[in-house]
């Protein structure tokens, strides 16, 4: 007897597949709409290079549309900041240094690393990009200018505080060069690292090294981020000889020797940390004490991976490298993407996460400076806001609406986004609101919900005045009043996600087109993102949240708001081919248009989109249920008393392109290992009308799935020619 056998929406991990009747337990690269599961649209990678990949790993996506018309989107990857307009990505990065050397290079014969000496400290780390030019012949090397002008470097070395080795694409020929040809470089402001690593610290004991303490001083004389002449008040107590560190702030500094208390062969920003300017009078810690420095304790902490901030004030780009400046990128200009970002006077100096308050306008940001200009003073819970209109101007007075405010609940702020009505801002413990309320005191500040913290600075967004979130326990909304989101993936999704050292890569992105909010997430045994999670909020009740998994891999997700369609990029930290940067170690990104037919479509090379999902097991009695006589849905429904035999099934598409596959999966008891229908796997079309099985099994389940390009499928209502079999 054919009976049709229908699901409910969504995917359920919480219970057994035999728990599961009439649910979907499984899928990857699916969606409901309307109740119904779809295979997903597929993607274009953009931009006009035949290999286009951006450097290192995209943390930083907005869109927007300037005055006179012309649509925008601005990447900011953990070493450089791209506008992408026209369908061309322009490098904006803003420079922090420049610098025109003579004697520059030293080169080997047989080798592609080639040693510039510059006749000052430096400043630059492992991993910058520089970008080189005006270049002067080198004696005795076969390299020339067009090795060299115009052509950004990543870093490979810093063996002194005035020399750093690059890496050729091929091998010196030549003799070799000793300290000649000219250069110009121009050293990219630091970012940061491509994933999240661990850092270390003092707890509140001694662990490791020597039981000596922390032996510490003051800074006699403020120091930019720069200089290499750290004058301590007093170095007696400091080591003299070798290798030596000393910490100020939050930046390690190396040293090879002390002549008085002037500490000599400084490299700044090392072991991981980044270069900054320090206040006279701030405290020097000695870090060669302790020998267990750079190995994880009990006490250890998560680094942040390199991340932006980035909004638009009108025409003007705002871009803030997280825990470091601020810039702006002026798209109005006649020669635009010929100009770079350039910092914003009178900002603060490092802040964690910014955001435009609109439609008051004002330039707002977190985690920042207590006092403006010091680095050293920067409290993650701190709040400082521009004057209305007046992105340079932040001391409050009695003529401007500038102000500050630090939050009380918490240890950090996390992230913040705009919303219809107000600024939603989170803590690691909690979520406030941030409304404009005009003069004298510019904004209200409430908390108005706890112990839902945010996991990273990209999990939230907002969408029809709600904002939707991701903590390290939960999943939530807000939309007037705090909801936890029921969540049948939950366990699924928090027993797998690197929390330890990935969750400020938790990113999350809308798909108004569908309904969506996407978050992706590295996978506990990954340091970069390869999962994702979906919430469909068109077709979710609280008695039936619409949930689907997937192992799409999207580091920043941007909906289709100024563009037609969703972007998105991807990280491949295995190949570091970019096409912007030679000797770049640090993987790259492609970008995508999704939404797009049904394929993956990369560098001109299109691939399948593989799509899948899975039912929970289902079973038959000889008795139909009172359900089934109604509507004729689940006519037989069961617990495994009767074998139950399947002659054959009639397939329905709500829209089909090309074949679909089918599998019929079968097993007798729980705990058996699924077999297929004899005759099965079936590949069906649009044309097939029924197809026969000869299946035969107490609990069986459905797998429909797409394996090939140019492959698509709605899934209608299937029916199945059912009978029990006999007793055994």
């Amino acid at each position: 007897m054919l009976q049709k056998i229908g699901f409910q929406p969504g995917i359920n991990k919480q219970i057994t597949p035999t728990g599961a009747e009439g649910q979907w337990i499984n899928c990857d690269n699916v969606r409901f709409r309307y109740g119904i599961p779809e295979k997903i649209g597929g993607w274009n990678q953009l931009g006009q290079l035949n290999s286009n990949e951006l450097t290192g790993a995209a943390r930083g996506l907005h869109h927007f549309v300037n005055a006179a018309g012309r649509r925008y989107a601005i990447v900011g990857t953990n070493r450089i900041l791209y506008a992408f307009s026209g369908d061309v990505f322009y490098d904006i990065h803003p420079i922090k240094t420049t610098t025109t050397l003579t004697s520059a290079f030293t080169t080997t014969n047989g080798s592609a690393s080639v040693t510039i000496t510059f006749s000052t400290a430096h400043g630059i780390s492992p991993n910058d990009i520089v970008l080189l030019d005006n270049f002067t012949t080198i004696t005795g090397s076969n390299f020339g200018a067009s090795d060299f002008d115009d052509k950004k470097f990543m870093v490979t070395s810093v063996p002194t505080a005035t020399t750093i080795t690059i890496t050729m694409p091929s091998n010196e020929s030549g003799s070799g060069a000793t300290t000649s040809g000219g250069i110009r470089v121009q050293h990219y402001y630091p970012v940061g690292s491509a994933v999240q690593e661990k850092g270390y610290g003092w707890g509140l004991g001694s662990y490791g090294g020597e039981d000596t303490g922390a032996v510490t001083t003051t800074l006699n004389g403020a120091i930019d981020a720069s200089t290499t002449t750290i004058v301590l008040t007093s170095a007696v107590q400091f080591p003299s000889t070798g290798t030596s560190f000393v910490l100020i702030g939050t930046e390690m500094i190396q040293y090879t020797g002390v002549s008085g208390n002037t500490l000599t062969g400084v490299t700044r920003g090392t072991r991981g940390t980044t270069a900054a300017s320090h206040s006279d009078g701030a405290t020097v810690t000695n870090g060669t004490d302790y020998g267990a420095w750079n190995e994880q304790t009990q006490e250890g902490l998560a680094l942040d991976p390199g991340m932006w901030s980035i909004d638009n004030f009108g025409d003007k780009a705002i871009c803030l490298i997280h825990d470091s400046a601020v810039f702006s990128w002026d798209s109005s200009l006649g020669n635009a993407t010929e100009t770079r970002a350039a910092i914003i006077t009178g900002a603060p100096t490092a802040s964690r996460h910014m955001v435009v308050s609109t439609p008051d306008r004002h330039l707002v940001f977190y985690g920042t400076e207590t006092t403006i200009g010091s680095p050293e003073t920067q409290d993650d819970m701190f709040i400082r806001f521009s004057d209305q209109e007046d992105i340079n101007t932040y001391t409050p007075s009695a003529t401007n609406t500038a102000g500050t405010q630090r939050l009380a609940d918490g240890s950090k702020i996390m992230g913040a986004i705009r919303g219809r009505d107000a600024l939603y801002v989170w803590t690691d413990t909690s979520l406030f609101t941030q409304r404009f309320v005009g003069q004298p005191f510019t904004f209200a500040f409430a908390q108005v919900g706890t112990n839902c913290g945010l996991v990273g600075q990209n999990a939230c967004v907002e969408v029809d005045g709600a904002a939707y979130w991701m903590s390290e326990n939960g999943f939530f909304r807000y939309g007037g009043r705090l909801e936890s989101l029921p969540c049948l993936v939950e366990d699924h999704v928090y027993d797998d996600i690197n929390l330890a050292s990935g969750n400020q890569m938790v990113s999350a992105g809308l798909n108004n087109l569908f309904g969506e909010v996407i978050w992706f997430y590295p996978s506990a045994t990954s340091d970069v993102i390869n999962k994702q999670v979906t919430y469909n909020y068109f077709d979710s009740s609280p008695q039936r949240p619409v949930w689907t998994i997937g192992t799409l891999s999207r580091t920043m997700w941007r909906d289709s708001a100024v563009f037609n369609k969703p972007h998105a990029t991807e990280y491949d930290a295995s190949t570091d081919t970019s096409f912007d940067v030679v000797g770049n170690t640090e993987g790259r990104t492609a970008y995508y248009e999704h939404e797009v037919g049904t394929d993956q479509n990369k560098n001109g090379t299109i691939t399948a989109v593989t799509s899948n999902i899975e039912s929970g097991d289902f079973d038959i009695t000889a008795q139909r249920t009172a359900q089934g006589q109604q509507t004729g849905v689940a006519t037989f429904r069961g617990d495994g008393e009767f074998v139950m035999k399947i002659r054959r099934f009639i397939p329905d598409f709500i829209s089909q392109t090309g074949s679909t596959r089918i599998t019929l999966q079968l097993k007798n008891y729980s705990n058996s290992t699924q077999t297929g229908s004899p005759l099965g796997p079936f590949d069906v079309t649009s044309s097939t009308t029924k197809v026969d099985t000869r299946a035969r099994a107490r609990a069986i389940s459905l797998k429909i799935e797409n394996i090939a390009a140019e492959q698509s499928w709605k899934l209608g209502t299937f029916r199945l020619d059912t009978q029990p079999d006999g007793r055994r």
